[in-house]
Protein backbone atom coordinates (compact mmCIF):
# COMPACT_ATOMS: atom_id res chain seq x y z
CA UNK A 1 0.00 0.00 0.00
CA UNK A 2 1.25 3.46 -0.84
CA UNK A 3 -0.69 5.84 1.37
CA UNK A 4 -0.48 3.86 4.63
CA UNK A 5 2.16 1.16 4.80
CA UNK A 6 0.54 -0.44 7.85
CA UNK A 7 -2.91 -0.89 6.35
CA UNK A 8 -3.73 -4.58 5.80
CA UNK A 9 -5.64 -4.88 2.54
CA UNK A 10 -6.76 -8.49 2.88
CA UNK A 11 -10.20 -7.22 3.87
CA UNK A 12 -10.42 -5.12 0.71
CA UNK A 13 -12.61 -7.75 -0.88
CA UNK A 14 -16.24 -8.04 -1.89
CA UNK A 15 -18.28 -9.54 0.92
CA UNK A 16 -19.56 -12.32 -1.30
CA UNK A 17 -16.01 -13.63 -1.54
CA UNK A 18 -16.14 -14.32 2.20
CA UNK A 19 -19.60 -15.89 2.13
CA UNK A 20 -18.64 -18.05 -0.86
CA UNK A 21 -15.40 -19.03 0.85
CA UNK A 22 -17.26 -20.25 3.92
CA UNK A 23 -19.48 -22.21 1.55
CA UNK A 24 -16.43 -23.83 -0.04
CA UNK A 25 -15.10 -24.58 3.45
CA UNK A 26 -18.35 -26.18 4.62
CA UNK A 27 -18.89 -28.21 1.47
CA UNK A 28 -15.47 -29.80 1.29
CA UNK A 29 -14.04 -27.57 -1.45
CA UNK A 30 -11.47 -25.78 0.72
CA UNK A 31 -8.54 -27.60 -0.85
CA UNK A 32 -9.94 -28.01 -4.35
CA UNK A 33 -7.49 -26.55 -6.85
CA UNK A 34 -9.06 -23.97 -9.14
CA UNK A 35 -7.92 -21.89 -12.11
CA UNK A 36 -9.06 -18.30 -12.61
CA UNK A 37 -8.23 -15.99 -15.53
CA UNK A 38 -8.03 -12.20 -15.48
CA UNK A 39 -8.97 -10.73 -18.85
CA UNK A 40 -10.86 -7.81 -20.36
CA UNK A 41 -13.48 -7.65 -23.08
CA UNK A 42 -12.99 -4.31 -24.86
CA UNK A 43 -10.11 -1.87 -25.34
CA UNK A 44 -10.68 1.58 -23.83
CA UNK A 45 -11.67 4.39 -26.21
CA UNK A 46 -12.26 1.92 -29.04
CA UNK A 47 -8.51 1.47 -29.38
CA UNK A 48 -6.72 -1.50 -30.88
CA UNK A 49 -4.89 -2.64 -27.74
CA UNK A 50 -4.28 -1.92 -24.06
CA UNK A 51 -1.19 -1.84 -21.83
CA UNK A 52 -0.82 -4.23 -18.87
CA UNK A 53 0.11 -2.56 -15.58
CA UNK A 54 -0.34 -3.05 -11.84
CA UNK A 55 1.46 -6.38 -11.41
CA UNK A 56 3.96 -5.07 -8.86
CA UNK A 57 1.16 -3.95 -6.54
CA UNK A 58 -0.53 -7.36 -6.90
CA UNK A 59 2.75 -8.98 -5.87
CA UNK A 60 3.01 -6.78 -2.76
CA UNK A 61 -0.58 -7.61 -1.85
CA UNK A 62 -0.14 -11.37 -2.23
CA UNK A 63 3.00 -11.33 -0.10
CA UNK A 64 1.16 -9.65 2.77
CA UNK A 65 -2.09 -11.62 2.65
CA UNK A 66 -3.29 -12.32 6.19
CA UNK A 67 -6.22 -11.60 8.49
CA UNK A 68 -5.42 -9.54 11.59
CA UNK A 69 -7.11 -10.33 14.94
CA UNK A 70 -9.33 -7.26 14.51
CA UNK A 71 -10.41 -8.59 11.10
CA UNK A 72 -11.46 -11.89 12.68
CA UNK A 73 -13.34 -10.04 15.42
CA UNK A 74 -15.18 -7.95 12.86
CA UNK A 75 -16.21 -11.06 10.94
CA UNK A 76 -17.25 -12.80 14.16
CA UNK A 77 -19.44 -9.82 14.91
CA UNK A 78 -21.37 -10.34 11.67
CA UNK A 79 -22.68 -13.59 13.24
CA UNK A 80 -22.78 -15.55 10.00
CA UNK A 81 -19.35 -17.16 10.01
CA UNK A 82 -18.54 -20.38 11.88
CA UNK A 83 -15.71 -20.56 14.38
CA UNK A 84 -14.07 -23.28 12.29
CA UNK A 85 -14.02 -20.98 9.25
CA UNK A 86 -12.76 -18.05 11.30
CA UNK A 87 -9.94 -20.21 12.65
CA UNK A 88 -9.04 -21.10 9.05
CA UNK A 89 -8.92 -17.39 8.16
CA UNK A 90 -6.78 -16.59 11.20
CA UNK A 91 -4.07 -18.84 9.72
CA UNK A 92 -4.69 -17.85 6.10
CA UNK A 93 -1.81 -17.51 3.64
CA UNK A 94 -1.63 -17.71 -0.15
CA UNK A 95 -0.07 -21.03 -1.25
CA UNK A 96 -0.97 -21.07 -4.95
CA UNK A 97 0.61 -20.27 -8.31
CA UNK A 98 0.21 -17.12 -10.40
CA UNK A 99 1.26 -16.41 -13.98
CA UNK A 100 0.98 -12.98 -15.61
CA UNK A 101 2.09 -11.00 -18.62
CA UNK A 102 4.86 -8.56 -17.65
CA UNK A 103 3.88 -4.97 -17.02
CA UNK A 104 4.13 -2.84 -20.14
CA UNK A 105 2.99 -5.63 -22.47
CA UNK A 106 0.40 -4.69 -25.13
CA UNK A 107 -2.66 -6.84 -24.42
CA UNK A 108 -5.86 -7.67 -26.25
CA UNK A 109 -9.46 -8.57 -25.37
CA UNK A 110 -10.38 -12.07 -24.19
CA UNK A 111 -6.84 -13.27 -23.54
CA UNK A 112 -5.64 -14.05 -20.00
CA UNK A 113 -3.32 -11.38 -18.65
CA UNK A 114 -3.09 -13.24 -15.35
CA UNK A 115 -3.90 -16.82 -14.33
CA UNK A 116 -4.31 -17.91 -10.71
CA UNK A 117 -4.02 -21.57 -9.73
CA UNK A 118 -4.84 -22.03 -6.06
CA UNK A 119 -7.16 -23.73 -3.57
CA UNK A 120 -10.69 -22.43 -4.05
CA UNK A 121 -10.83 -20.10 -1.04
CA UNK A 122 -7.43 -18.59 -1.70
CA UNK A 123 -8.26 -17.95 -5.34
CA UNK A 124 -11.65 -16.47 -4.50
CA UNK A 125 -10.55 -14.07 -1.78
CA UNK A 126 -7.96 -12.26 -3.91
CA UNK A 127 -10.32 -11.42 -6.77
CA UNK A 128 -11.27 -7.86 -5.83
CA UNK A 129 -7.82 -6.48 -5.13
CA UNK A 130 -6.25 -8.11 -8.18
CA UNK A 131 -8.91 -6.53 -10.39
CA UNK A 132 -8.53 -3.20 -8.62
CA UNK A 133 -4.78 -3.11 -9.31
CA UNK A 134 -4.90 -4.39 -12.87
CA UNK A 135 -7.96 -2.42 -13.96
CA UNK A 136 -6.81 0.94 -12.65
CA UNK A 137 -3.20 0.94 -13.74
CA UNK A 138 -3.85 -0.76 -17.09
CA UNK A 139 -6.47 1.90 -17.83
CA UNK A 140 -4.10 4.79 -17.06
CA UNK A 141 -1.12 3.20 -18.82
CA UNK A 142 -3.28 2.65 -21.91
CA UNK A 143 -4.52 6.24 -21.92
CA UNK A 144 -1.00 7.56 -21.36
CA UNK A 145 0.32 5.55 -24.28
CA UNK A 146 -2.35 7.02 -26.55
CA UNK A 147 -1.43 10.53 -25.43
CA UNK A 148 2.29 9.89 -25.88
CA UNK A 149 1.77 8.53 -29.38
CA UNK A 150 -0.31 11.58 -30.27
CA UNK A 151 2.56 13.82 -29.15
CA UNK A 152 4.81 12.28 -31.82
CA UNK A 153 8.03 12.20 -29.83
CA UNK A 154 7.48 15.38 -27.83
CA UNK A 155 7.80 15.29 -24.06
CA UNK A 156 4.61 14.43 -22.14
CA UNK A 157 4.26 15.00 -18.39
CA UNK A 158 1.40 13.72 -16.22
CA UNK A 159 -0.22 16.70 -14.46
CA UNK A 160 -3.35 15.14 -12.93
CA UNK A 161 -2.78 14.61 -9.18
CA UNK A 162 -5.22 17.25 -7.98
CA UNK A 163 -8.06 15.79 -10.01
CA UNK A 164 -7.35 12.10 -9.45
CA UNK A 165 -9.99 10.11 -7.60
CA UNK A 166 -8.11 9.69 -4.35
CA UNK A 167 -4.52 9.55 -3.14
CA UNK A 168 -3.69 6.10 -4.51
CA UNK A 169 -5.23 7.03 -7.86
CA UNK A 170 -2.84 9.98 -8.05
CA UNK A 171 0.27 8.14 -6.87
CA UNK A 172 -0.20 4.87 -8.73
CA UNK A 173 -1.74 6.71 -11.66
CA UNK A 174 1.53 8.59 -12.10
CA UNK A 175 3.34 5.24 -12.00
CA UNK A 176 1.06 3.78 -14.67
CA UNK A 177 1.33 6.90 -16.83
CA UNK A 178 5.11 6.57 -16.75
CA UNK A 179 4.83 2.93 -17.86
CA UNK A 180 2.65 4.07 -20.76
CA UNK A 181 5.34 6.47 -21.93
CA UNK A 182 5.02 9.75 -20.03
CA UNK A 183 8.38 11.33 -19.24
CA UNK A 184 7.48 12.43 -15.73
CA UNK A 185 4.82 13.73 -13.37
CA UNK A 186 3.84 16.72 -11.26
CA UNK A 187 3.28 14.35 -8.30
CA UNK A 188 6.23 14.64 -5.93
CA UNK A 189 5.51 11.53 -3.88
CA UNK A 190 5.49 9.37 -7.02
CA UNK A 191 9.05 10.51 -7.64
CA UNK A 192 9.97 9.74 -4.02
CA UNK A 193 8.39 6.28 -4.08
CA UNK A 194 8.95 5.10 -7.64
CA UNK A 195 11.52 7.40 -9.21
CA UNK A 196 9.02 8.87 -11.67
CA UNK A 197 10.70 12.21 -12.32
CA UNK A 198 8.68 15.05 -10.76
CA UNK A 199 8.91 18.48 -12.30
CA UNK A 200 7.20 21.84 -12.11
CA UNK A 201 7.86 25.55 -12.06
CA UNK A 202 5.13 28.06 -11.22
CA UNK A 203 1.38 28.61 -11.12
CA UNK A 204 -0.61 31.76 -11.85
CA UNK A 205 -0.55 32.56 -8.13
CA UNK A 206 3.20 33.26 -8.37
CA UNK A 207 2.66 35.86 -11.07
CA UNK A 208 -0.29 37.42 -9.23
CA UNK A 209 1.69 37.66 -5.99
CA UNK A 210 4.00 40.33 -7.42
CA UNK A 211 3.09 43.85 -8.42
CA UNK A 212 3.94 43.19 -12.04
CA UNK A 213 4.35 40.20 -14.30
CA UNK A 214 7.88 41.33 -15.13
CA UNK A 215 8.87 41.34 -11.44
CA UNK A 216 7.44 37.85 -10.98
CA UNK A 217 9.35 36.49 -13.95
CA UNK A 218 12.60 38.19 -12.94
CA UNK A 219 12.43 36.90 -9.35
CA UNK A 220 11.83 33.36 -10.59
CA UNK A 221 14.63 33.50 -13.15
CA UNK A 222 17.06 34.74 -10.50
CA UNK A 223 16.11 31.88 -8.17
CA UNK A 224 16.06 29.11 -10.77
CA UNK A 225 18.20 30.22 -13.72
CA UNK A 226 18.90 26.65 -14.80
CA UNK A 227 15.23 25.64 -14.79
CA UNK A 228 13.50 28.79 -15.92
CA UNK A 229 10.09 28.11 -17.45
CA UNK A 230 7.72 31.07 -17.19
CA UNK A 231 3.92 30.87 -17.25
CA UNK A 232 2.98 33.57 -19.76
CA UNK A 233 -0.84 33.54 -19.89
CA UNK A 234 -1.82 35.12 -16.55
CA UNK A 235 -2.76 38.45 -18.16
CA UNK A 236 -2.16 38.57 -21.90
CA UNK A 237 0.01 35.97 -23.55
CA UNK A 238 1.21 37.89 -26.60
CA UNK A 239 1.05 41.48 -25.38
CA UNK A 240 2.67 41.04 -21.97
CA UNK A 241 3.54 37.42 -21.15
CA UNK A 242 5.91 36.56 -23.97
CA UNK A 243 7.49 40.08 -24.17
CA UNK A 244 8.15 40.05 -20.41
CA UNK A 245 9.62 36.56 -20.63
CA UNK A 246 11.98 37.64 -23.42
CA UNK A 247 13.01 40.73 -21.39
CA UNK A 248 13.83 38.55 -18.36
CA UNK A 249 15.70 36.00 -20.45
CA UNK A 250 17.82 38.84 -21.86
CA UNK A 251 18.45 40.50 -18.50
CA UNK A 252 18.98 37.46 -16.27
CA UNK A 253 19.88 34.41 -18.31
CA UNK A 254 21.85 35.88 -21.18
CA UNK A 255 24.60 37.42 -18.97
CA UNK A 256 25.03 33.97 -17.36
CA UNK A 257 25.42 32.32 -20.75
CA UNK A 258 22.26 30.27 -20.18
CA UNK A 259 20.24 29.47 -23.28
CA UNK A 260 18.05 26.71 -21.85
CA UNK A 261 14.66 28.16 -20.88
CA UNK A 262 10.96 27.83 -21.58
CA UNK A 263 7.51 29.34 -21.53
CA UNK A 264 4.22 27.63 -20.69
CA UNK A 265 0.66 28.34 -21.76
CA UNK A 266 -2.35 27.05 -19.83
CA UNK A 267 -5.19 28.67 -21.75
CA UNK A 268 -6.30 30.05 -25.08
CA UNK A 269 -6.01 28.85 -28.67
CA UNK A 270 -2.89 26.74 -28.41
CA UNK A 271 -2.27 26.57 -32.15
CA UNK A 272 -2.46 30.32 -32.72
CA UNK A 273 -0.67 31.36 -29.54
CA UNK A 274 2.23 28.92 -29.82
CA UNK A 275 2.86 29.85 -33.44
CA UNK A 276 2.92 33.54 -32.59
CA UNK A 277 5.01 32.95 -29.46
CA UNK A 278 7.49 30.85 -31.41
CA UNK A 279 7.97 33.62 -33.93
CA UNK A 280 8.46 36.21 -31.19
CA UNK A 281 11.01 34.06 -29.38
CA UNK A 282 12.92 33.28 -32.57
CA UNK A 283 12.99 36.92 -33.63
CA UNK A 284 14.47 37.76 -30.21
CA UNK A 285 17.18 35.15 -30.64
CA UNK A 286 15.74 32.61 -28.20
CA UNK A 287 15.41 29.82 -30.75
CA UNK A 288 16.16 27.18 -28.11
CA UNK A 289 13.39 28.31 -25.77
CA UNK A 290 10.92 25.47 -25.37
CA UNK A 291 7.17 25.97 -25.44
CA UNK A 292 5.04 23.78 -23.18
CA UNK A 293 1.26 23.73 -22.91
CA UNK A 294 -1.41 22.34 -20.61
CA UNK A 295 -5.20 22.84 -20.21
CA UNK A 296 -7.49 19.77 -20.42
CA UNK A 297 -5.54 18.05 -23.15
CA UNK A 298 -6.05 14.54 -24.49
CA UNK A 299 -4.78 12.55 -27.45
CA UNK A 300 -7.35 13.98 -29.87
CA UNK A 301 -6.69 17.62 -28.99
CA UNK A 302 -2.95 17.06 -29.16
CA UNK A 303 -3.27 15.34 -32.51
CA UNK A 304 -5.44 18.15 -33.90
CA UNK A 305 -3.35 21.11 -32.79
CA UNK A 306 -0.17 19.51 -34.09
CA UNK A 307 -1.83 18.93 -37.44
CA UNK A 308 -2.78 22.61 -37.43
CA UNK A 309 0.86 23.63 -37.03
CA UNK A 310 1.13 24.32 -33.29
CA UNK A 311 4.71 24.93 -32.15
CA UNK A 312 4.92 22.85 -28.98
CA UNK A 313 7.82 21.01 -27.38
CA UNK A 314 6.17 19.66 -24.25
CA UNK A 315 2.65 18.71 -23.09
CA UNK A 316 1.33 18.63 -19.54
CA UNK A 317 -1.71 16.35 -19.52
CA UNK A 318 -3.86 16.22 -16.40
CA UNK A 319 -7.45 15.30 -15.67
CA UNK A 320 -8.22 13.54 -18.94
CA UNK A 321 -5.23 11.25 -18.43
CA UNK A 322 -5.27 10.53 -14.70
CA UNK A 323 -9.01 9.74 -14.77
CA UNK A 324 -9.07 8.35 -18.32
CA UNK A 325 -12.04 10.70 -18.64
CA UNK A 326 -13.28 9.50 -22.03
CA UNK A 327 -13.69 5.93 -20.76
CA UNK A 328 -12.90 5.66 -17.04
CA UNK A 329 -13.47 1.90 -16.59
CA UNK A 330 -11.13 -0.78 -17.88
CA UNK A 331 -13.54 -3.65 -17.39
CA UNK A 332 -11.19 -6.48 -16.49
CA UNK A 333 -12.91 -9.56 -15.03
CA UNK A 334 -11.88 -12.62 -13.00
CA UNK A 335 -13.47 -15.88 -14.12
CA UNK A 336 -13.20 -19.54 -13.16
CA UNK A 337 -11.88 -21.50 -16.16
CA UNK A 338 -10.96 -24.91 -14.70
CA UNK A 339 -10.84 -27.09 -11.60
CA UNK A 340 -8.38 -29.84 -10.79
CA UNK A 341 -9.36 -33.30 -9.64
CA UNK A 342 -7.47 -35.23 -6.96
CA UNK A 343 -5.63 -37.25 -9.62
CA UNK A 344 -4.36 -34.03 -11.23
CA UNK A 345 -6.79 -34.04 -14.14
CA UNK A 346 -7.72 -30.48 -15.16
CA UNK A 347 -11.43 -30.13 -15.90
CA UNK A 348 -12.36 -27.11 -18.03
CA UNK A 349 -15.19 -24.79 -16.96
CA UNK A 350 -17.09 -22.26 -19.04
CA UNK A 351 -19.45 -19.36 -18.41
CA UNK A 352 -22.25 -19.22 -20.98
CA UNK A 353 -24.33 -16.12 -21.65
CA UNK A 354 -26.92 -14.89 -24.11
CA UNK A 355 -24.52 -11.98 -24.47
CA UNK A 356 -21.99 -13.69 -26.72
CA UNK A 357 -19.22 -11.34 -25.64
CA UNK A 358 -19.47 -12.68 -22.09
CA UNK A 359 -18.84 -16.32 -22.99
CA UNK A 360 -15.47 -17.28 -21.55
CA UNK A 361 -12.57 -19.23 -23.01
CA UNK A 362 -12.33 -22.32 -20.78
CA UNK A 363 -9.42 -24.34 -19.43
CA UNK A 364 -5.94 -23.81 -18.06
CA UNK A 365 -4.22 -22.16 -21.01
CA UNK A 366 -1.00 -20.91 -22.54
CA UNK A 367 -0.80 -17.59 -24.36
CA UNK A 368 1.62 -17.14 -27.26
CA UNK A 369 2.44 -14.09 -29.35
CA UNK A 370 3.65 -14.78 -32.88
CA UNK A 371 6.32 -12.35 -34.10
CA UNK A 372 7.33 -12.26 -37.77
CA UNK A 373 11.04 -12.98 -38.13
CA UNK A 374 11.29 -10.78 -41.22
CA UNK A 375 9.34 -7.77 -39.90
CA UNK A 376 9.69 -7.91 -36.12
CA UNK A 377 5.94 -7.22 -35.98
CA UNK A 378 3.26 -9.11 -34.05
CA UNK A 379 1.15 -11.35 -36.27
CA UNK A 380 -1.45 -12.70 -33.81
CA UNK A 381 -1.87 -14.01 -30.29
CA UNK A 382 -2.63 -17.69 -29.83
CA UNK A 383 -4.44 -19.37 -26.97
CA UNK A 384 -3.98 -23.09 -26.48
CA UNK A 385 -4.42 -25.73 -23.79
CA UNK A 386 -1.67 -25.85 -21.16
CA UNK A 387 -0.21 -29.12 -22.47
CA UNK A 388 0.13 -27.91 -26.07
CA UNK A 389 3.46 -26.66 -27.43
CA UNK A 390 3.83 -24.46 -30.49
CA UNK A 391 6.69 -25.53 -32.77
CA UNK A 392 7.64 -22.30 -34.51
CA UNK A 393 10.10 -24.11 -36.78
CA UNK A 394 7.06 -25.28 -38.75
CA UNK A 395 4.21 -23.47 -40.49
CA UNK A 396 0.98 -23.21 -38.49
CA UNK A 397 -2.58 -22.64 -39.64
CA UNK A 398 -4.56 -20.29 -37.38
CA UNK A 399 -8.19 -19.25 -37.63
CA UNK A 400 -10.62 -16.65 -36.34
CA UNK A 401 -12.51 -18.35 -33.46
CA UNK A 402 -15.64 -16.28 -34.24
CA UNK A 403 -15.51 -16.98 -37.98
CA UNK A 404 -13.71 -20.28 -38.34
CA UNK A 405 -13.66 -20.18 -42.14
CA UNK A 406 -11.19 -17.27 -41.93
CA UNK A 407 -7.84 -19.05 -41.83
CA UNK A 408 -4.24 -17.98 -42.24
CA UNK A 409 -0.96 -19.83 -42.60
CA UNK A 410 1.73 -18.44 -40.29
CA UNK A 411 5.36 -19.05 -41.27
CA UNK A 412 8.83 -17.70 -40.51
CA UNK A 413 7.78 -16.63 -37.04
CA UNK A 414 8.85 -16.84 -33.41
CA UNK A 415 6.32 -17.98 -30.80
CA UNK A 416 6.78 -16.14 -27.51
CA UNK A 417 4.98 -17.28 -24.36
CA UNK A 418 3.50 -14.20 -22.69
CA UNK A 419 2.41 -15.57 -19.30
CA UNK A 420 5.43 -15.87 -17.01
CA UNK A 421 5.58 -17.45 -13.52
CA UNK A 422 5.09 -14.96 -10.68
CA UNK A 423 4.34 -17.20 -7.67
CA UNK A 424 4.90 -20.92 -7.19
CA UNK A 425 3.46 -22.58 -4.08
CA UNK A 426 2.95 -19.13 -2.61
CA UNK A 427 6.59 -18.13 -3.09
CA UNK A 428 7.60 -15.21 -5.30
CA UNK A 429 9.73 -16.47 -8.23
CA UNK A 430 9.63 -13.34 -10.37
CA UNK A 431 12.30 -10.64 -10.37
CA UNK A 432 10.42 -7.36 -10.71
CA UNK A 433 12.10 -5.07 -13.23
CA UNK A 434 12.69 -1.43 -12.40
CA UNK A 435 10.04 1.05 -13.44
CA UNK A 436 12.39 2.51 -16.03
CA UNK A 437 12.91 -0.96 -17.48
CA UNK A 438 9.15 -1.53 -17.62
CA UNK A 439 8.65 1.77 -19.47
CA UNK A 440 11.38 0.94 -21.99
CA UNK A 441 9.93 -2.54 -22.50
CA UNK A 442 6.48 -1.08 -23.05
CA UNK A 443 7.62 1.33 -25.76
CA UNK A 444 9.61 -1.44 -27.45
CA UNK A 445 6.63 -3.81 -27.42
CA UNK A 446 4.21 -1.19 -28.75
CA UNK A 447 6.65 -0.73 -31.61
CA UNK A 448 6.08 -4.39 -32.59
CA UNK A 449 2.47 -3.55 -33.46
CA UNK A 450 1.54 -2.49 -36.97
CA UNK A 451 0.46 1.14 -37.40
CA UNK A 452 -2.99 -0.02 -38.45
CA UNK A 453 -3.54 -1.49 -34.98
CA UNK A 454 -2.32 1.72 -33.33
CA UNK A 455 -4.90 3.96 -35.00
CA UNK A 456 -7.02 5.89 -32.50
CA UNK A 457 -10.19 5.44 -34.56
CA UNK A 458 -11.30 2.23 -36.27
CA UNK A 459 -8.07 0.33 -35.67
CA UNK A 460 -7.41 -2.92 -37.48
CA UNK A 461 -8.53 -5.88 -35.38
CA UNK A 462 -5.67 -7.85 -33.91
CA UNK A 463 -6.67 -11.49 -33.65
CA UNK A 464 -6.49 -13.64 -30.55
CA UNK A 465 -6.94 -17.10 -32.02
CA UNK A 466 -7.67 -20.41 -30.31
CA UNK A 467 -5.89 -23.64 -31.07
CA UNK A 468 -8.04 -26.28 -32.70
CA UNK A 469 -7.92 -28.35 -29.50
CA UNK A 470 -9.06 -25.44 -27.33
CA UNK A 471 -11.77 -24.43 -29.80
CA UNK A 472 -13.11 -28.01 -29.84
CA UNK A 473 -13.21 -28.08 -26.02
CA UNK A 474 -15.04 -24.76 -25.92
CA UNK A 475 -17.54 -25.86 -28.58
CA UNK A 476 -18.26 -29.12 -26.75
CA UNK A 477 -18.82 -27.28 -23.47
CA UNK A 478 -21.18 -24.85 -25.17
CA UNK A 479 -23.11 -27.68 -26.74
CA UNK A 480 -23.28 -29.82 -23.60
CA UNK A 481 -23.99 -27.09 -21.07
CA UNK A 482 -26.29 -24.69 -22.87
CA UNK A 483 -29.45 -26.49 -21.72
CA UNK A 484 -28.48 -26.91 -18.04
Amino acid sequence: MVVNEKLNLTMLCDFYELTMSQGYFSNGYKDRITYFDVFFRQCPDGGGFAIAAGLEQVIQYIQDLHFDPEDIEYLRGRKIFSEEFLEYLANFRFTGDIWAVPEGTPIFPKEPIMTVRAPAIEAQLIETYILLCINHQSLIATKANRVVRAAQGRTVLEFGSRRAQGADAAILGARAAYIGGCNGTACTISDQLFGVYAGGTMAHAWVQMFDTEYEAFKAYAQMYPNNCTLLVDTYNTLKSGVPNAIRVFNEVLKPMGITKCGIRLDSGDMTYLTRKARQMLDDAGWTGCQISVSNSLDEYIIQDILRQGAKIDMFGVGERLITAKSEPVFGGVYKLVAVEQEDGTVVPKIKISENVGKITNPHYKKLYRFIGNDTGKAIADYLCVYDEVVDDSKDLEIFDPDATWKRKNVYNFTAKELLVPIFRDGKLVYDCPTLSEIRTYCLEQVDTLWDEIKRFDNPQTYFVDLSQKLWDIKYDLLKNNSAR
